[in-house]
């Protein structure tokens, strides 16, 4: 959603095009939303008393899928579980938050942990945008059963489903810096190659 001097001008075609007539919705809904979940994982920090470790990011990344999820349910759409998390899929589009970084940082600098699970892999590889016809094909003889699995769908998730990235990066004292979201392709290095994107305003933090 494309924002001028801080207001918005309405769901881009990119997110018309993915979300349906919930576009304009889910666009101002995810700013919210993340700005909910920093605030209910900052009280969880201050709550552990904790300095150096604290369950901040694991809170946040918690709370940030339960209310994008509540956001799918308040438009009439779907969530699904997959291997214990759940995803909001609004019109056939799986919402997939990611913090990439605790501090700013552009978004050409996110990264997949190396120890990223399997299973977060292959959302990208069977759900998310694929490269350009031609580029990084592999070969028949060279297709291992580790390849192949990790490019087979998610049946739970929904064969036809597709990935739109959630990208933000937050920290518990200063909260969400920023969002974009987009078609993210996850490329053999765990870097990030994004045939769109877009950044998102922030929303205001309310303490509860």
């Amino acid at each position: 959603m494309p924002v001028l001097g801080g207001y918005s001008v309405g769901p881009s075609d990119w997110a018309v095009d993915r979300f349906g007539q919930h576009a304009g919705a889910a666009a101002a809904a995810v700013p919210v939303q993340l700005a909910k979940a920093h605030a209910k994982a900052h009280a969880a920090h201050l709550a552990a008393g904790l300095k150096k470790r604290s369950p901040y990011g694991v809170a946040l990344a918690g709370l940030v899928r339960e209310h994008l999820a509540e956001t799918a349910r308040d438009l009439g759409e779907v969530v699904r579980d997959v291997r214990g998390y759940e995803y909001a899929v609004i019109n056939d589009h799986a919402l997939f938050p990611f913090r990439y970084a605790d501090r700013p940082r552009p978004l050409d600098r996110a990264r997949l942990p190396a120890n990223a699970s399997p299973t977060r892999q292959r959302l990208f590889r069977a759900h998310g945008p694929q490269p350009p016809e031609g580029l990084f094909e592999v070969g028949d003889d060279l297709v291992t059963e580790e390849y192949s699995g990790l490019h087979e769908a998610f049946e739970e998730l929904g064969a036809s489903t597709r990935l739109v990235c959630v990208f933000f990066t937050a920290d518990a004292k200063n909260g969400i810096h920023a969002i974009h979201w987009g078609d993210a392709h996850l490329e053999p290095d765990r870097t990030f190659t994004w045939p769109y994107r877009e950044q998102l305003p922030v929303a205001p933090v309310r303490m509860e």
